[in-house]
């Protein structure tokens, strides 16, 4: 027998994206250079040559997409603002063609009864600044304050909600120590001292927003995915301790006024990565600044980590840790990313309870399966239905444990730019046609109505 399923009143049911992944207009109407401008025109950098310099072209389209997202009813529709096309330098000069932009958005959007929820760095950081040592350098944590300032004061009577930063620790981990992202340096010590001034910049930006914008929520979001050891070994343990660590406790706990967790700092110090005059880039005041009062953490939830020691102890200088997945009878998402729904239960409770949230929204959950039309012009993604309807489940379990889980945006409203993966993966609930730009709603995006409109589901 079916279930019907309800959330409380007054939750938020809302679609996300990013500017560099569907605005397309790259060098247009004095937008600057971004990193991932030039990231992406670098030979090598991105699955089949692909750029963002069209992408959905948004830039041109963004009334025919306000159209989309009222015929799927959306009730908050949350995106990023590209600081290169506010600020082509990074800071100084207002372009103000591009502010325009933003303006008409936002006005487009309250006009058709949906509620702009704005994140102000998405990882497309003005190439200019990026030449100064980007966020290696504490500098970019004030021009993003600048950038914050003028923005808000500009759109701060009309936004609820803001978002400072997207994922910082992917910003820091894959742009400054892996590469995978732009920048794409390849320095472990210059990713540490990025992952400080981000969130040093955020931390800043609190007060601004809370000033220019006194009436709207501010807050972060963070990718935190389940995470275990693959086995009760001790060196199991230990990789999972320091991956889970670096990934998600290094940002957590300073932003609930906390110093960076010790153990990862020790771990970071043995292996060079931390030097003996340890972190001189934290100035007095930092950590206090860094644990700005939020109102609501955002939670981008997709998968689980389970992870594998590959420590070899005969062997000094092996490999440490790999994230390594065991592959069983469990479903699998075109990105290779498993399918683990009761992880975001897990996550959503454990920061209830470590952390006491005044609010959460989920503000990333999603899905890339590429079922494209089928002859009759309809998209059958059946598996994202089923992943969605999943993973609201585990969202409304955690809801009934006393999160305090206030709205739920899927990634994505369309299929776009995936980063280094360019146009191979699709995430969206709209197809898109990036020859003609056409966009067709998916299954995906018509149950996802229904689930608005009733604000629940029948299982």
């Amino acid at each position: 027998m079916a279930k019907t399923i309800q959330f409380p009143q007054g939750f938020i049911w809302g679609a996300a994206t990013a500017s560099y992944q569907i605005e397309g207009g790259w060098n247009e109407d004095g937008k600057g250079e971004s990193i991932w401008d030039r990231f992406s025109h670098t030979p090598g950098k991105v699955l089949n040559g692909d750029t963002g310099d069209v992408a959905n072209d948004h830039y041109h389209r963004w009334q025919e997409d306000i159209q989309l997202m009222k015929e799927l009813e959306l009730q908050a529709y949350r995106f990023s603002i590209s600081w290169s096309r506010v600020l082509p330098l990074g800071r100084g000069k207002v372009n103000q063609p591009g502010l325009d932009f933003y303006r008409r958005l936002v006005d487009g959007l309250l006009e058709a009864g949906i509620k702009p929820f704005i994140t102000l760095y998405h990882w497309d950081l003005p190439q200019a600044l990026q030449d100064e040592g980007g966020w290696t350098a504490r500098s970019t944590a004030e021009a993003f304050v600048e950038y914050v300032d003028i923005v808000s004061r500009a759109l701060g009577d009309r936004v609820p909600a803001w978002i400072t930063h997207n994922e910082p620790a992917v910003a820091a981990i894959q742009g400054y120590m892996t590469g995978e992202h732009a920048p794409g340096w390849t320095d472990a010590s210059a990713a540490v001292r990025a992952s400080h001034h981000l969130l040093l910049s955020h931390g800043w930006a609190v007060p601004v927003l809370h000033r220019n914008s006194p009436t709207s929520e501010v807050g972060i979001a963070l990718n935190i995915n389940a995470s275990s050891p693959a086995s009760k070994s001790n060196y199991d343990y230990q990789a999972y301790r320091f991956e889970s660590g670096l990934w998600f406790r290094w940002y957590l706990y300073p932003l609930f006024s906390r110093l960076y967790p010790a153990d990862i700092i020790m771990d970071l110090r043995s292996e060079g990565v931390i030097g003996p005059e340890g972190m001189p880039y934290i100035e007095e005041g930092d950590m206090k600044a860094i644990a700005a009062p939020l109102d609501f953490l955002g939670v981008n939830y997709y998968t689980r980590n389970v992870t594998r020691s590959q420590w070899v102890p005969e062997e000094e200088n092996a490999p440490r840790t790999v994230f390594q997945a065991p592959k069983s009878d469990t479903s699998w998402t075109e990105m290779d990313w498993e399918i683990y729904p009761h992880g975001l239960f897990e996550v959503l409770t454990n920061l209830h309870y470590e952390y006491k949230l005044p609010k959460v929204y989920v503000t990333e959950n999603g899905c890339s399966f590429s079922d494209g039309p089928g002859a009759d012009g309809r998209v059958r993604d059946i598996r994202r239905v089923n992943y969605l309807r999943d993973h609201f489940l585990a969202a409304r379990r955690a809801i009934e444990e006393g999160v305090p889980l206030a709205g739920y945006f899927v990634w994505s409203l369309m299929d776009n730019f995936e980063w280094a993966k360019g146009y191979s993966q699709r995430f969206g609930v709209v197809w898109v046609d990036y020859k003609t730009q056409q966009r067709i709603l998916k299954d995906s995006a018509i149950w996802y109505r229904q689930v608005i409109r009733d604000n629940g589901f029948d299982t």
